[in-house]
């Protein structure tokens, strides 16, 4: 045979051989994780359950799901060993204190970019009470809005005056 033909069967190999022994380190970690569990540290099952290790056995795991409630679970049945802060924040919902360093960070850009001097001109506290409109509006229609509500009413057809609307086919037939 060619080393060609061989370079297949060579690589497959490999491959398998790189798989099956990164699959050994994750179990070996997770043993170790599982045989290091104390009392009073908190975990997370392989199903999502949050609880507090009570007792650790040789195969099983005694854990306080919540006051008055403890479950035995087999050792293997351990997704992750939480560190404290992590399980408080998770289980209880305290959060670490992450601002210890004193910087404030404002949660707006406005404060930034606010003065201490007060606006000299009228029009700002005018333009203050009415929102701002952004729409583009023709010469004709400025001219409209500007005009009262009552002339515009004035404009508008009577209701017996106005020709009935066709919507379809069969109103032209009636």
């Amino acid at each position: 045979m060619s080393p060609v033909t061989l370079l297949p069967f060579i690589v497959l190999i490999g491959a398998m051989f790189l798989m099956t022994r990164s699959a050994k380190k994750k179990q070996a970690q997770a043993a170790s994780m599982r045989n290091e569990m104390q009392p009073g540290s908190g975990v997370r099952t392989i199903g999502g359950m949050y609880a507090t290790v009570k007792e650790v056995n040789e195969e099983t795991v005694l854990l306080d799901a919540a006051p008055g409630v403890d479950l035995l679970f087999a050792k293997n049945s351990i997704g992750a060993v939480l560190s404290d802060d992590e399980y408080n924040r998770i289980v209880h919902g305290i959060e670490h204190d992450l601002k210890a360093d004193g910087s404030v960070v404002p949660d707006d850009a406005s404060s930034l970019t606010e003065t201490d001097e007060p606006a000299d001109d009228a029009s700002s506290d005018a333009s203050a009470d009415k929102p701002l409109d952004l729409v583009k509006k023709d010469a004709a229609e400025d001219e409209a809005a500007d005009e009262p509500a009552e002339a515009k009413a004035d404009e508008a057809p009577k209701a017996d005056e106005a020709e009935p609307k066709k919507t379809d086919g069969e109103s032209d037939a009636k």
